[in-house]
C-alpha cells in the first residue's frame, strides 16, 4: 500500500467558485417599508436557500404576493428549489405549473423540477417530468436537465429508462463536455446498475474531472465493498493534485476499518489534522469507527482518545464508539453500557435505532437483563421497538438471558419479521431446550416467503441435536443440499455436532472428511464426537491432525480430549494434554487472581487439608492447586457466562475446595456445580445446596 503524501509539485485544482452574498439573511428584512424589488429578492431567497433558513425565505415568498410584484422567472426558480430543499414539493410543483400558463418556463425550471420530485423520492415522476420537456418542445435539455434525469434513474427500478438517457448523452456531447453529467452517470452505472466496472470505464474516459468527480468514486467503491480499489483510487487523487474533502477522507477511512489497514487509516488521520477537519463530527465517527475495528494493542484505546477529543458529540459518535466496544468483545460490554447511561444522563442526544441495537447486543452478552429491561421500555417510549433491528436485538437479548417468553413477545411485536428475525427466536429455542418451539417457528418461517441461511440450517441443526432426532436432523440435511448449502463450513459444524450427538458418528465423520476447509470448531466437533462413542484413539489421532494442520485448539478442544482420555482410561495421555492445557491457557493467572479476590471476601485456606510437611505458604499454594479449583478456573475462561460451571470428580471434595466454590460463586457471580463421589453440590450466591453437609 503505498504511502498516501502530497507529491512535491502539489497545487490545488478546484472547480469550485464561490458566490458572494451581500447580506446574510435576517428578519429585520421583513420589515422595510420600502416596495420590494426583485434583485434583492432573488438574492435574498438565494441565501435562505444556501443557509438551509426555509421558514424565512417562505416568509418572503408571502410578503413577495402581498406586495403585487410580477415575478420573473429568476425568483420563481428560486422558490421552486426554496419548497424542494423544504420537502414541500407540492408547492413546488404548483408554482412550476403557474410558470407554464405565463410562458416562464426556461431551462433552470424544468431543471429545478426534476431535481425537486429525484430528491423527494419521486424518481418516476422525475423521469415523466423529463419526457414531457422532452414532446412539448418548450427546451432542448442541457447538462443541468440531463444530469436530473440521469440521477432520477440511479433507483433500480428505473435503471433501464437510464441506459435510454445514457444514448442521448452520448449523441448530444454533454458526456464529452460537461463534469456534472460525467458525475451523474458514473452514479448511474454504480447506483442504479451495481456496475462498478462501467462506473470507472465512464471515469476515466471523462476528458476534465474535479474533487467530486474522484470523491463520488471513491465512495461507490467503499459502499459496494471494494475497499482496496478506493483506497487505489484515492492514491491516484493525491497524484493529480485534486485535494480530498470532508467525504472523501471518512470513505478512505471507512475503508481502512474494513481492511484492517491501521498504517493508511493513520496516514487518513493525519490528513484530517493537515486540512483542519479534527472537529468534524463526521470524520471523527469514521475515525472511532476503524480505530476500534483496527486496534492492535489495547482495544479501543484509539477510538477512545478520538471520541474524547471531538469537541461535539451527536447521536452518530455515540453509537460509534458504543458499537466499537461492543464488537471488540474481551469483557468490554460493560464499558459500552457505562458510555450508554452517560449518554443518556447528558440528556443533549438521544439514541437511534442503532444505538438501541448496538447496546442491547452488550447486554444479551453480560446476561445483564436488568439493565436490558430498562432500555426495552426506552426503546418503547421512542417509537423504535418496532425497528427490525432493534426488535431482533431484543430478541437475541432475552434468548440469551433464557427468557424465551419475552423473547417470543419482542418477535411478536415486529411489524415486519425478516429473516434475521427468524433465525433469532428459532436459535434461542434451540439453545434453551426447547427445540420443538425451533421446529414450529421454522414451520411458520415456511409460510413466508423468505429464504433460509446458513444460520437457519445452524439453529435448526442444533435443535435436532438437543431433541436427539436424527430424522429431523438427516431432513435439514436433505434441504440444505437442495439449497446448496452443503459446504458451508457453519453448516458442516453443526452437521458434525448434530449426527455425533445423536448417535451416527460414521455420518459425523463423512460430513468432516468432505469439508474443504475446517476451523477451530469442526476439529472441535469431531474430537469432541469420537470421544462421546468412546473413540478415544480416534479423538486423539483427529487431535494430532488438527495440531500436523496448525489449527490452534481453544478450550472446548481440550475439554474433549480430556474428555477421551477419560473415557478410555488414559492417564498419561491425559495429563500430558492437561498439562498442555495448563500453560497454554493460563489457569495459573486465573487461580491467582481468584485467590486474591475471594481472600478480600474474607476467604480464609485451611491447611489442615494438606496432609504434606510443608511449611504455611507452601501449604496454602498446594491447596490452590486441588483439581476442583483448577476445573473451576478452567470454567471461568472457557465456559459461557450465561452457563454454569459443572465440575465432575471421582472422590469427595475436600472441605477448604468446598469453602472456596461458595466465595468464588460470589466473587465471579457465578452458579459452580460440583458431582462428587457423595453428591451433587450446587454453589449459588455464597451457599451450597448441601447445607455444608455431605
Amino acid at each position: 500500500m503505498p504511502i498516501l503524501s502530497l507529491p512535491p509539485n502539489f497545487t490545488h485544482k478546484s472547480t469550485t467558485i464561490p458566490i458572494p452574498f451581500p447580506f446574510k439573511p435576517n428578519l429585520r428584512l421583513m420589515g422595510i417599508q420600502q416596495p420590494l424589488d426583485l434583485t434583492t429578492s432573488s438574492l435574498f431567497l438565494k441565501s435562505c436557500i444556501r443557509t438551509r433558513n426555509f421558514q424565512l425565505g417562505k416568509l418572503l415568498h408571502a410578503k413577495l404576493i402581498r406586495s403585487g410584484i410580477k415575478l420573473d422567472a429568476v425568483i420563481l426558480n428560486s422558490l421552486i428549489t426554496l419548497y424542494s430543499k423544504s420537502g414541500d414539493w407540492v408547492a413546488a410543483k404548483t408554482i412550476f405549473d403557474s410558470m407554464g400558463h405565463h410562458h416562464l418556463r426556461d431551462l433552470v425550471s424544468w431543471s429545478a423540477i426534476i431535481s425537486c420530485f429525484t430528491h423527494n423520492g419521486m424518481e418516476s415522476q422525475a423521469l415523466l417530468t423529463f419526457v414531457q420537456m422532452l414532446l412539448m418542445h418548450e427546451e432542448y435539455p442541457n447538462h443541468f436537465c440531463f444530469s436530473a434525469a440521469i440521477q432520477a434513474c440511479c433507483n433500480r427500478d428505473n435503471a433501464p429508462t437510464g441506459e435510454a438517457i445514457f444514448g442521448f448523452v452520448i449523441k448530444t456531447g454533454y458526456f464529452e463536455s460537461d463534469v456534472c453529467v460525467g458525475c451523474a452517470l458514473i452514479d448511474l452505472f454504480a447506483k442504479g446498475f451495481q456496475d462498478l466496472e462501467s462506473a470507472r470505464k465512464v471515469f476515466d474516459k471523462m476528458p476534465e474531472r474535479n474533487s467530486v468527480t474522484w470523491t463520488l468514486l471513491i465512495t461507490r467503491y467503499a459502499q459496494m465493498g471494494l475497499h482496496e480499489d478506493g483506497i487505489e483510487l484515492f492514491s491516484r487523487m493525491l497524484c493529480c493534485s485534486f485535494m480530498p474533502d470532508r467525504f472523501t477522507l471518512s470513505s478512505v477511512v471507512s475503508a481502512c476499518a474494513e481492511l484492517g489497514f491501521i498504517s493508511v487509516g493513520q496516514q487518513m488521520h493525519s490528513w484530517v489534522i493537515k486540512l483542519g477537519l479534527c472537529m468534524d463530527v463526521f470524520i471523527g465517527c469514521s475515525l472511532v469507527d476503524m480505530y476500534a475495528k483496527c486496534a492492535t494493542t489495547e482495544p479501543m484505546e484509539d477510538a477512545r482518545k478520538v471520541f474524547e477529543r471531538m469537541p461535539n458529540h451527536n447521536v452518530m459518535s455515540w453509537t460509534a464508539i458504543i458499537t466499537g466496544y461492543v464488537q471488540s468483545g474481551g469483557g468490554l460490554d460493560a464499558t459500552a453500557i457505562e458510555l450508554y447511561c452517560k449518554m443518556i444522563t447528558k440528556g443533549d442526544v438521544l439514541p437511534n435505532h442503532f444505538t438501541y441495537s448496538s447496546i442491547l447486543k452488550a447486554c444479551g452478552s453480560l446476561s445483564s437483563i436488568e439493565i436490558g429491561k430498562q432500555i426495552h421500555n426506552q426503546a418503547v417510549k421512542s417509537g423504535l421497538v418496532s425497528v427490525n433491528c432493534v426488535g431482533n436485538s431484543l430478541i437475541s437479548m432475552y434468548a440469551r438471558s433464557g427468557n424465551m417468553e419475552d423473547a417470543q413477545k419482542a418477535f411478536e411485536f415486529l411489524l415486519e419479521k425478516n429473516l434475521v428475525s427468524y433465525n433469532a427466536i428459532m436459535d434461542g429455542y434451540a439453545k434453551q431446550t426447547s427445540s420443538d418451539e425451533a421446529f414450529k417457528m421454522f414451520n411458520k418461517f415456511k409460510e413466508t416467503q423468505l429464504e433460509v441461511d446458513s444460520f437457519t440450517f445452524a439453529s435448526l441443526l442444533s435443535a435436532a441435536a438437543s431433541l436427539g432426532a436424527v430424522g429431523k436432523g438427516e431432513e435439514m440435511h436433505a434441504r440444505l443440499l437442495k439449497s446448496g448449502f452443503h459446504s458451508n463450513q457453519r453448516v458442516c459444524n453443526a452437521l458434525i455436532s448434530m449426527y455425533s450427538r445423536c448417535g451416527d458418528i460414521e455420518a459425523a465423520a463423512r460430513v468432516f472428511n468432505k469439508m474443504e476447509e475446517r476451523n477451530v470448531i469442526s476439529w472441535t466437533s469431531i474430537i469432541a464426537g469420537f470421544a462421546k462413542h468412546g473413540l478415544a484413539r480416534g479423538a486423539l489421532g483427529v487431535f494430532d491432525q488438527m495440531l500436523e494442520a496448525g489449527v490452534k485448539p481453544n478450550e472446548v478442544t481440550y475439554i474433549a480430549v480430556l474428555s477421551a482420555c477419560s473415557h478410555a482410561g488414559l492417564v498419561d495421555e491425559g495429563l500430558k494434554h492437561f498439562s498442555s492445557m495448563y500453560s497454554e491457557h493460563k489457569i495459573y493467572k486465573e487461580l491467582d487472581q481468584l485467590v486474591i479476590d475471594i481472600k478480600r471476601l474474607g476467604y480464609l485456606p485451611d491447611t489442615d487439608f494438606v496432609l504434606h510437611e510443608l511449611d504455611e505458604k507452601e501449604k496454602e499454594r498446594y491447596l490452590v492447586q486441588h483439581s476442583e479449583k483448577i476445573a473451576v478456573a478452567f470454567g471461568l475462561i472457557s465456559v459461557s457466562k450465561t452457563k454454569p460451571i459443572r465440575v465432575f470428580k471421582n472422590l469427595r471434595v475436600c472441605g477448604d475446595c468446598h469453602t472456596a466454590m461458595k466465595y468464588i460463586s460470589v466473587a465471579r457471580g457465578r452458579e459452580i456445580v460440583v458431582r462428587d463421589s457423595n453428591r451433587f453440590h450446587h454453589f449459588k450466591n455464597g451457599s451450597c445446596s448441601c447445607n455444608d453437609y455431605w
